[in-house]
């Protein structure tokens, strides 16, 4: 799939999208990587193709950390910031979902509300350090108010989140890394087929 590349200032470096738009989008999907890799991962591949066959436009979005050609992350502030400042430029007018895998689903949760997001899809959510189930963070999940869905790695050791009241768990075969991007792009199809992308976008305050 060929996408139109966009570079973005935010206010901590340039940050990239990879814009692959649909003709007539019902929605947009916007995706942000992990700590430690690029918007190539198989999940999100895998997220991207079902999204597009929904007929939703898709937007693949690399953190300036990583244009910038650095491996260690930037603190969760900085990630937020920059996240919300490509949203804001790229002023979609269809109902927005947003997420991402790992680290890019936590910024995702976290700023679901200011994003206006609709809906959030979360791809390996890390609910604690390995080991450290008491350093949960599942607060950050409980937070969004719209509809979530979680697709997870059945051994993943980051953990497994509950479902919730507005919150849809999927596990699928494999770890964290999430390797089987048929796996998750049936898990993302069945979600949005189930109407993920028909609430409206909440008005802003």
């Amino acid at each position: 799939m060929s996408s139109d590349v966009l570079e973005l200032t935010t206010p901590h470096g340039l940050g990239r999208v990879h814009l692959q738009p649909a003709s007539a989008p019902v929605a947009t999907l916007v995706l942000g990587h992990g700590a430690g890799g690029g918007v190539e991962s198989p999940d999100l591949v895998g997220a991207a193709e079902a999204a597009r066959a929904a007929g939703l436009t898709v937007a693949l979005v690399e953190q300036p950390y990583r244009v910038a050609g650095r491996r260690s992350p930037a603190p969760a502030r900085q990630l937020d910031a920059a996240w919300i400042s490509v949203i804001e430029q790229l002023a979609f007018d269809v109902p927005l979902i947003v997420g991402g895998r790992s680290s890019g689903a936590r910024v995702a949760c976290r700023t679901a509300a200011e994003s206006g997001a609709s809906a959030v899809l979360c791809l390996a959510f890390p609910l604690h350090p390995p080991g450290r189930p008491e350093k949960s963070r599942l607060t950050e999940l409980d937070a969004v108010a719209v509809p979530t869905l979680v697709v997870q790695g059945e051994r993943d050791p980051f953990g497994l989140p509950p479902a919730g009241p507005n919150r849809t768990v999927v596990t699928v075969p494999g770890t964290h890394s999430l390797k089987s991007a048929a796996a998750v792009a049936e898990a993302v199809s069945e979600w949005l087929r189930a109407g993920a992308t028909l609430p409206a976008a909440p008005a802003p305050s």
